[in-house]
């Protein structure tokens, strides 16, 4: 069960940060640097109280409970499901979150360094989110 969490939460947070790098950044880079700015700082804040929050917490959780419970039979595949995500997580924590931040911080005139760095670690978490959903839509059957 909490291998089908694991994907499934991948699947979610995949699709979210997805949705960001195809649409909204490049609908934000529209906007002048403040409006834009303005924009995503709320977009943030909403993320970390709303929804999403409960959404990423439970997903982080799932893939480490999945990963601890197959190191010890040494499924790999379920290895793969659940590092995809977690790496997925530490890309979140270790640079999408600390350019919230700095962009908080430093407000419009980081905008432009912030939406390429930003954009870029949201499609490498995207990307492994995806990993994650097609290892087990092509090589796992859930126990």
């Amino acid at each position: 069960m909490i291998q089908v969490a694991t994907v499934v939460g991948a699947g979610l947070l995949g699709g979210v940060y997805a949705a960001f790098s195809a649409m909204v950044i490049p609908a934000l880079r529209r906007l002048d640097d403040e409006g834009a700015t303005a924009a995503m700082i709320q977009i943030n804040r909403k993320a970390e109280r709303g929804p999403f929050i409960v959404m990423f917490g439970v997903a982080a959780l799932a893939a480490t409970g999945s990963a601890i419970t197959a190191a010890p039979r040494g499924n790999t595949i379920e290895l793969v499901i659940a590092g995809a995500s977690l790496a997925s997580t530490v890309v979140t924590m270790t640079v999408n979150v600390p350019l919230n931040r700095r962009l908080e911080r430093d407000g419009s005139t980081f905008w432009n360094d912030y939406s390429h760095h930003w954009t870029t670690a949201n499609t490498v978490r995207a990307t492994l989110a995806a990993t994650a959903v097609l290892t087990a839509a092509t090589h796992w059957s859930p126990t």
